[in-house]
């Protein structure tokens, strides 16, 4: 989760999103939804990632050395400019897919969202834009989309699941951000949906979340084959703001035992 700031200066305001500078960073930009917060970025290091749940998916696709990554729910897009900011091969291509085209123009004249080498920003319904996209064509692909504090459901029912399945290449994986709270109800639907259609499923985060101890965020990631749960793992640990623990595909199969998949 976000560290506290204080005393925000707010730049601009459009409905129920706010874009504020932080007190504590002056380079940095936090775009809230609601009582949501949405994206940081810092202009400054577009490499730093603010939240602990970004910081997970970035392992993932690092750990996967991924190439082409799809973001849906893009917000600022801060984990694509990191992703492009550290791609030392110039080999990743990015699409970034935002349903929202108010946050998007936020993004881009108060958040520095520029044209960048091999990242393309689109205003689109996520589900309905992977549903035109070839088999086998992502490598990673990165759900971090909310209405509320929920996944959106459309996006991971198992309708939905079979179809990002589909186009995820072997080698690949699916991660998907889940803010939940005990019992974790959301948590164990969507990786049941997960389980029914790919052969692998694990879990990055908080240990007290991960226990169902505590709300918080969960990252579900779901291969057709192994992952580098190994390496997920020491990644996860080693992140000094805030650590992270991993669920084997073990713990996650009792977690989602009886729980039924969204569905259409």
């Amino acid at each position: 989760m976000a560290r506290r700031r204080s005393g925000p200066e707010i730049l601009a305001q459009a409905g129920d999103l706010l874009v504020q500078r932080d007190a504590d960073r002056p380079s940095g930009r936090l775009l809230r939804q609601g009582d949501m917060d949405a994206s940081y970025v810092d202009l400054a290091d577009p490499r730093h990632l603010e939240f602990d749940y970004l910081r997970r998916m970035r392992d993932v696709v690092e750990a996967l050395r991924a190439r082409r990554i799809v973001h849906v729910g893009g917000a600022g897009a801060a984990l694509a400019r990191s992703l492009a900011a550290t791609d030392r091969t110039g080999l990743r291509r990015q699409h970034v897919v935002e349903v929202d085209a108010e946050v998007v123009e936020l993004a881009r004249e108060h958040l520095g969202l520029r044209k960048l080498p091999g990242l393309k920003v689109k205003v689109a319904d996520g589900r309905e834009w992977l549903a035109r996209r070839e088999d086998a064509s992502v490598d990673a692909l990165l759900i971090d989309a909310f209405v509320g504090a929920r996944v959106p459901r459309h996006l991971a029912t198992l309708d939905a699941l079979r179809d990002a399945a589909r186009v995820v290449a072997p080698g690949g994986a699916l991660a998907i951000n889940v803010v939940d709270a005990p019992p974790m109800d959301d948590v164990r639907s969507i990786g049941a949906g997960l389980l029914e259609v790919f052969a692998t499923v694990a879990a990055l985060g908080g240990g007290p979340v991960l226990r169902a101890r505590r709300q918080g965020n969960v990252v579900l990631v779901a291969a057709h084959g192994p992952l580098p749960l190994e390496r997920l793992r020491v990644r996860g640990a080693a992140d000094g703001a805030s650590p992270a623990a991993l669920a084997t595909p073990d713990e996650v199969g009792l977690l989602c035992r009886g729980t039924a998949p969204w569905q259409d």
